[in-house]
């Protein structure tokens, strides 16, 4: 069992080594530099749906844990890509954070507890054979309490000791990218959940504002 620590993290295993897949994000094999953390919202970003609005107490795990079921019976899971982005970046030991502020917070980690990441959803050959984990477990720094985004991250800064600048978030709601003018968080707009592609876009995002280029293959040329 892992347990949430008094700053917020968790502890986590260490993930499966398992061998690079086709649906990974191109940055994070292009060799060019990443965020140092991923940070990202809940609803309309890794789930289509207000977990506070859209879901009935208590959820049920159904189907190897996928999806999830509500009082009503009402079915729940991620965006499609979200299980092979998590993967990609515990793979690569990338940390992974939550900043969520919706009003039901415990309903919330219910559901990343009775949701799994499936190794299964990528194309590696030897994730079939692996166990899922359930998604609660994959994020490093967890935030979810109704208050700011800034606060937000201020919580997240605190217990990881990184700085903002090194930091990338995904959110659907442009009202949040305050966390980019008033911190310096990299903030990238998701329209229509998290897809390979919006990873890709927000780190590009990130190494434009840090001056990083693509250069040649070569190495990396920093922007003047």
């Amino acid at each position: 069992m892992f347990k949430n620590r008094s700053d917020g993290s968790v502890k986590i295993p260490q993930p499966l080594r398992l061998k690079e897949d086709n649906t990974s994000p191109s940055t994070l094999n292009d060799g060019l530099p990443l965020p140092k953390l991923f940070v990202f919202d809940l609803d309309y970003t890794l789930w289509p749906f207000w977990v506070d609005t859209h879901v009935s107490s208590p959820v049920k795990a159904r189907d190897n844990n996928s999806r999830c079921v509500d009082r009503w019976g009402e079915s729940f899971a991620f965006y499609p890509a979200v299980s092979s982005i998590i993967h990609a970046l515990r793979y690569r030991s990338i940390p992974i954070g939550l900043a969520s502020r919706t009003n039901t917070p415990d309903l919330a980690r219910d559901m990343l507890k009775a949701l799994h990441i499936i190794p299964s959803f990528s194309d590696s050959p030897e994730a079939a054979n692996s166990r899922s984990v359930r998604a609660l477990d994959h994020f490093d720094y967890i935030q979810i309490f109704p208050g700011s985004k800034t606060q937000h991250f201020t919580r997240i800064q605190q217990a990881s000791g990184l700085q903002y600048e090194d930091m990338l978030f995904f959110d659907d709601e442009a009202r949040n990218s305050n966390v980019q003018t008033e911190l310096g968080v990299t903030f990238c707009l998701v329209r229509d959940g998290m897809t390979k592609e919006e990873v890709d876009r927000g780190v590009w995002e990130w190494r434009r504002r840090m001056g990083i280029s693509s250069g040649s293959q070569d190495g990396v040329q920093m922007q003047n």
